[in-house]
């Protein structure tokens, strides 16, 4: 086959004048002059070898050949301008700054690693992690100072839209040294009598804990309260009592404490990607948001 050797300008020339049905009219939309368009056109049909218009004093009018090329000529420009747009896009993804909001037990047990393994694969991009409580989350995912968030909801919020991934079950957290360490798992019954430690009421987590047991018919007394689940496990370790913790707050690799199930009833909470609706993610925020739903679908 012969090859064509026609260029893109000579494409956006043909194209521009079959649309505007005018040699003058073509020439002011693409900034060309009349004569400069007129010889793109002619070196196109010489290429061709046929006429692709029919020119009259005061109409241009497509020849049968070159209504099926108008086409085809369309067709090859949105093709290269998606390509180039994709080629953009790709670039755009690879470099930037993300602003990622994140429940605190997942920012200090999830995500240094995963932001670590994405890092490595995308070294320009800037990660900014704002850890803050449940409902901080969600404040700033809808005031648009987070791209997104990754938080646990028990209830729809308006102007977010949530992605739900990951069970997290709440465990008891116990010194590795207890008498209860060595069980499967405990009914919130048989830790009548024991020293518990709770967050604070207004905590996200304390919200989910406290409906469960209360559907449940469990009313535990506690004897400790504090504001974040980092102190709370503090003071479990310094053995000042017991506590239930989301599995995620508290790692299996953790040098002194082990996390015991919890049964009767079994109690999670549903972790998931936060975006404020409406709102489309800027490349790279996308980039880092899929990798994060990807890491949090492996965790099952």
């Amino acid at each position: 086959m012969a090859r064509i050797n026609f260029d893109l300008q000579q494409l956006q020339a043909f194209v521009a004048v079959a649309e505007r049905g005018s040699f003058r009219a073509a020439a002011e939309q693409i900034h060309l002059s009349a004569p400069a368009l007129s010889r793109r056109i002619d070196k196109l049909e010489t290429i061709l070898g046929a006429r692709l218009f029919n020119r009259t004093t005061r109409e241009v009018d497509l020849t049968p050949l070159g209504r099926v090329f108008l086409e085809r000529a369309r067709a090859a420009l949105d093709d290269l301008e998606s390509a180039m747009l994709g080629i953009s896009d790709i670039a755009a993804s690879r470099s930037g700054r993300v602003t990622v909001a994140c429940v605190p037990s997942a920012a200090i047990n999830f995500l240094p690693s995963v932001v670590s393994s994405f890092s490595a694969r995308y070294p320009l991009i800037r990660i900014r992690v704002v850890d803050e409580a449940a409902g901080l989350v969600l404040a700033s995912v809808i005031s648009g100072e987070s791209d997104f968030g990754i938080t646990f909801m028990s209830s729809l919020v308006p102007g977010v839209d949530f992605d739900p991934i990951h069970t997290d079950p709440f465990v008891l957290a116990v010194r590795r040294e207890h008498p209860l360490a060595a069980r499967k798992n405990l009914a919130w019954s048989e830790l009548e009598g024991e020293r518990l430690i709770a967050v604070a009421r207004s905590s996200g987590n304390r919200q989910v804990l406290d409906d469960a047991l209360a559907q449940a018919g469990v009313n535990p007394s506690y004897r400790f309260e504090v504001s974040h689940i980092a102190t709370l496990l503090g003071m479990v370790d310094a053995g000042l009592g017991l506590a239930a913790v989301p599995r995620l707050a508290l790692p299996s690799t953790h040098p002194t404490l082990a996390g015991v199930a919890l049964r009767r009833p079994a109690v999670s909470r549903v972790l998931g990607l936060a975006t404020r609706r409406g709102a489309a993610l800027h490349a790279p925020a996308r980039v880092f948001h899929d990798y994060l739903r990807a890491a949090l679908k492996a965790r099952r």
